[in-house]
């Protein structure tokens, strides 16, 4: 393991998760009446990126989907996502008895969504496996840490600047689908 490379991953990994501009879609899954399970949003991510990982490629390819179409998936997802941030309105509908959100849409799509997946297999060409787990693993240390104290956030930036920080955040991820969707668009047709 060389430390250059595992800041380099960790960093990259980072950039794209974004968990700190994911704090007010986590505040905004909070104030709808959900519940926000730390380690199991956790757990979730850190399954779902090693996994990926491991068998992404030959997921992906069993089920002839490419990588592309798989970014552009997770792109719509986003969009709606920041679409209800922006409009206010509820895309994603609760289940009364699945009052938990911690796997969907945080887990997946938010932070180990499309382009954080992308990013993986891409990180596979340049980077050794040993480093890649080892930024995921770092960076679900920082996604534990920022979940676990979402509610002091919360309570420090008011009901105001939440809702604040809701529009401005919504309008940066319809800017980060739209992106995402750019990039691989081209590529499918």
């Amino acid at each position: 393991m060389v430390i250059k490379e595992l800041i380099s991953v960790t960093l990259i990994l980072f950039s794209v998760i974004d968990i700190l501009g994911n704090i007010p879609v986590i505040i905004s899954l909070k104030q709808q009446g959900n519940k926000i399970e730390s380690g199991k949003a956790t757990i979730a991510c850190a399954i779902i990126m090693i996994l990926f990982l491991i068998v992404g490629e030959s997921l992906l390819k069993l089920f002839g989907v490419d990588l592309p179409s798989f970014a552009l998936a997770g792109a719509l997802v986003i969009f709606l996502i920041g679409l209800e941030m922006v409009l206010g309105r509820d895309i994603f509908k609760s289940h009364p008895d699945l009052k938990s959100v911690s796997v969907f849409p945080l887990a997946f799509p938010l932070i180990a969504g499309a382009g954080t997946l992308t990013t993986i297999l891409t990180l596979k060409v340049e980077y050794q496996m040993a480093n890649i787990v080892g930024g995921i693993i770092i960076n679900l240390i920082i996604i534990y840490a920022v979940l676990k104290s979402s509610g002091w956030i919360q309570k420090k930036l008011g009901s105001q600047g939440v809702e604040i920080l809701r529009k401005i955040f919504g309008i940066i991820l319809l800017a980060i689908a739209i992106k995402i969707a750019k990039t691989h668009i081209a590529s499918i047709f």
